[in-house]
């Protein structure tokens, strides 16, 4: 029968709806499986069948699609129409002994250079991050063949049985076998931040798939509860896949994108108003309206950053292999962008600032003293719990395992599992004589509102106001002394009680005691600190501990704390007010989930751009809020599924590092615009002068992409460019501003230099007539090229460069070797084919003296600039 099931995309609302009013054993018919699950033999057949466990949307493109996206530019566009009319102009029409392939070769061969250095690029970018993403595996708990297996979610198949807990993500779409306060996040699909609580049965038909209450689907995630559930569907197969499309385009922009966008956006600007002028001004003064449309042509590219797409692309995938170096994975090569452009870091204070070593340094009754029964309860209730273990829960267990054999003394009935709002979870077990306990544990607070007695002695007694006020007191000296603190509770239950326990039956308890927890800070974790703050990484310790501790751990590592605020006085004010307060704050205390989002976005709202670092349930709405979210590998499924940067250490000295590396990738990505687009608008500009006076076209078409061909080429080195400490001090983000002021500033200088070389070939070597123009396109195309060479070397640095900075060596190998080949074209078989010709010797004296001219402007240009805008790159 499963073999024949319809899991088409079309019919998996239909099939979901029908396996939710399905008996269960007529889904386990359906499915040819069991409660013991399907066998490995069954797995790996089915895994053939449906392939593996993923959505659609996250496949790679191939490689073809890749090469073919790589030709379909602006740039070959325009080199096609210009080959195509070189193909009427210098064959179809030209008189035989004047035919020539040359100029249509050429073009081929530059739409092919440029192509495939992007693809190229491209391809090894998309290779590498898939390669880095797979490091990262994600795994589910499923019973096979009756045996408990932790295997790769990828490996997950229709018909296995699965163990679901706390921060699981649900790995495919399931019917639910069994469950215990299961609470879902289903905020992915519906966008509800609430939970949603499911069960075993169908409450009612409803038309909605996530609304139905035997169903969770892929992509949700578990919030609190455990449950066992058989597998419907898995990857394409899935809810979640038939709503991925638009999942996509409901993507929020990122910060690295709306940058990137801005300045596209600039650049179009000034080739809408640029180009149309250099057309009329051509086709008017000279009367080749044909010739000025091809020339404007070229001229528009001459204002394109065409290897920007690579520039990017080769820089950010350079760093996501720098980064896997020093344990750290890149989810998406854009956030590594954000990772340098990081000014506040958000970041819990346990396993981040705390060695994540918890150890159970106090067990206290309310009078102060040691009570080994309040260890023993907080032992049993760690022990019979099957949720998620936190590190107290395991600290408890380390701590006294030695000392206690209690699977034969005792049976768990039931238990109520940990959510964030109770802030507790209990435990009903049942001794040898049949009498039931109900043990629970969790937040001060939220432990003595539901006490009503102590015990001590053996006695109880009610609490009163001095009971309370001595047990505030020792909790709030053991976290002056660093320590977390946690109230053991009980409560004696009829043993007639049916089992059918709930959050209710968490009342009129008897106080224990309480526990103490210390986690020691990290090992040199304070200079750290101090260093993200001399690159301008202003650190908020987000966490759901208490002022008191928190404080003295920062007291312990020196950081300097300004202001500290809770949760509840977070929820009790305003957007606007909380604004006011987060500037000037350090600490937030005691925050639930939606405290931390709340922050992360009110602080990206002021500006700011912000990285939040978490690896727990509690911090997935902040990872997914925040420009760039970073986890750890051991890190809860939802925790590492939010984030876009991964550590394989839980270190703030990887982050620091990361910081620099991104500061460093973005700092060459900017040399990169900021040169081509000061260099290509100031020639754009002397194509302008020149135009109005000269009786012929300043440079042919075919010269001015050749010309632009080698500038890109010398270009491609780029991403592996030395950058001055002093560049990556500070966060740097995407300012089209700050490049339209330095293309307007900087470019023209090239043009003063470009008139001077006009003036020399039209005066002194008297290229100045239709007969000598070719000579005055080889001047200028010579002039030009070395300059804009030069300008690679004087832009990427605020220094004086070859003397203060020098730029890596394969830059300084690559622009040295086009600069070469530039001088070698006139004198060279393509000469003919470009339309260039031997310049004297007396030229190369004059274009010295212009470069040195061109070098001293703009060092001093460059200082001026600094001095009056405070920035460079």
């Amino acid at each position: 029968m499963y073999e024949n099931f319809d899991f088409s995309e079309t019919n998996i609302k239909g099939a979901l709806k029908l396996f939710s009013e399905a008996d269960i054993r007529t889904i386990y018919l359906t499915l040819e499986t069991s409660l013991e699950g399907i066998k490995n033999t069954e797995a790996k057949e089915r895994l053939e069948k449906f392939g593996p466990n993923e959505i659609s949307k996250e496949k790679v493109i191939p490689w073809y699609i890749q090469l073919l996206m790589a030709f379909l530019n602006p740039f070959n566009f325009i080199l096609g129409t210009l080959a195509f009319v070189s193909l009427f102009t210098d064959v179809i029409f030209a008189k035989e002994t004047d035919r020539s392939w040359v100029s249509i070769l050429l073009i081929i061969t530059m739409i092919l250079i440029s192509s495939l250095i992007k693809f190229i690029q491209e391809y090894r970018s998309s290779k590498t991050a898939e390669k880095l993403k797979n490091l990262i595996v994600t795994n589910v708990t499923v019973v096979r063949g009756g045996i408990v297996l932790e295997i790769d979610i990828k490996s997950l198949v229709p018909g296995d049985i699965v163990k679901l807990t706390s921060g699981d993500i649900i790995p495919g779409d399931i019917r639910i076998i069994s469950s215990k306060d299961l609470f879902i996040s289903q905020s992915v699909l519906t966008g509800e931040s609430n939970p949603v609580e499911k069960y075993p049965n169908l409450n009612s038909k409803s038309l909605s798939i996530s609304d139905l209450s035997n169903i969770v689907l892929m992509g949700t995630n578990v919030l609190s509860g455990t449950a066992t559930g058989v597998v419907l569907g898995t990857g394409r197969n899935t809810f979640l896949n038939t709503i991925s499309e638009s999942l996509k385009n409901t993507k929020s922009e990122t910060s690295f994108e709306k940058g990137i966008d801005d300045v596209s956006k600039l650049l179009i600007k000034f080739m809408i108003f640029m180009v149309p002028i250099v057309f009329l001004i051509n086709g008017y003064l000279k009367n080749a309206w044909f010739e000025s449309l091809l020339f404007s042509l070229s001229i528009a590219i001459g204002l394109t950053p065409e290897m920007l797409p690579m520039i990017v692309t080769g820089n950010l995938t350079k760093g996501a292999i720098e980064l896997s170096k020093k344990k750290t994975i890149v989810k998406k090569l854009d956030s590594i962008h954000n990772f340098g452009a990081m000014n506040i870091l958000c970041t819990d204070k346990t396993g981040t600032l705390t060695q994540d070593k918890v150890s159970v340094v106090k067990y206290l009754n309310f009078t102060g003293k040691d009570d080994d029964n309040v260890l023993f309860l907080a032992y049993l209730n760690s022990f019979f719990q099957t949720g998620l273990k936190n590190l107290m829960d395991r600290a408890i267990l380390e701590f006294e395992e030695q000392h206690y054999n209690i699977k034969n003394d005792y049976k768990k009935i039931d238990e109520l599992p940990f959510d964030f709002e109770r802030r507790r979870m209990s435990v009903i077990v049942e001794d040898l004589l049949g009498e039931r306990t109900m043990i629970t544990k969790g937040a001060i607070e939220e432990m003595l509102y539901i006490s009503n007695f102590v015990e001590i002695d053996g006695k109880t007694i009610p609490i009163n106001d001095e009971i309370e006020s001595k047990i505030k007191e020792l909790v709030s000296n053991l976290n002056n002394d660093g320590m977390r603190v946690i109230g053991i509770g009980k409560k004696f239950l009829p043993k007639d009680r049916e089992i059918n326990f709930s959050n209710k039956d968490e009342e009129s308890l008897i106080f224990m005691g309480m526990l103490g927890f210390l986690d020691p800070p990290k090992v040199g974790v304070g200079e750290t600190l101090k260093a993200l703050s001399e690159y301008g990484v202003n650190v908020k310790i987000l966490t759901g501990d208490n002022e008191l501790v928190t404080q003295k751990i920062c007291r312990d590592i020196n950081l300097k704390v300004e202001n500290s605020i809770d949760g509840s006085y977070i929820e009790s004010i305003d957007d606007l007010e909380l604004k006011k307060l987060l500037k000037d704050t350090t600490i937030f205390c005691k925050l639930s989930p939606l405290d931390k989002a709340r922050i992360v976005r009110l602080l990206k709202e002021m500006g700011n751009t912000v990285g939040f670092m978490g690896d727990g349930i509690n911090d997935a709405p902040a990872l997914r809020q925040s420009d760039v979210g970073i986890s750890v590998e051991n890190g809860m499924d939802i925790a590492k599924e939010s984030a876009q940067i991964i550590l394989l250490e839980k270190e703030l000295s990887v982050l620091l590092e990361g910081v620099i590396i991104g500061r460093k990738i973005f700092t060459n990505m900017i040399k990169y615009l900021k040169m081509t687009a000061s260099s290509n608008f100031g020639n754009v500009f002397s194509v302008v002068l020149a135009s109005a006076f000269l009786p012929f076209l300043p440079m042919l078409p075919i010269q001015i992409l050749f010309q632009n061909l080698l500038y890109d080429i010398s270009q491609i080195s780029i991403p592996w460019d030395n950058v001055d400490t002093e560049d990556i001090l500070k966060p740097k983000n995407w300012n089209a501003e700050s490049v339209g002021k330095f293309m307007i500033c900087i470019g023209p200088l090239s043009s003063i230099f470009d008139v001077l070389t006009f003036l020399l070939m039209f005066y002194v070597f008297k290229a100045n007539s239709f007969q000598t123009e070719s000579l005055f396109h080889t001047g200028w195309f010579i002039e030009s090229i070395l300059s804009q060479t030069l300008i690679i070397h004087l832009i990427r640095t605020k220094k004086i460069p070859f003397i203060q900075s020098n730029a890596n060596i394969k830059v300084i190998l690559l622009t040295s070797v086009i600069m070469i080949f530039s001088l070698y074209i006139p004198f060279s078989k393509l000469n003919g084919t470009l339309g260039f010709v031997p310049l004297p010797i007396s030229y190369f004296i004059w274009v010295i003296l212009i470069l040195i001219g061109y070098f001293f402007t703009i060092i001093f240009a460059k200082k001026y600039f600094i001095k009056k805008f405070n920035t460079w790159l």
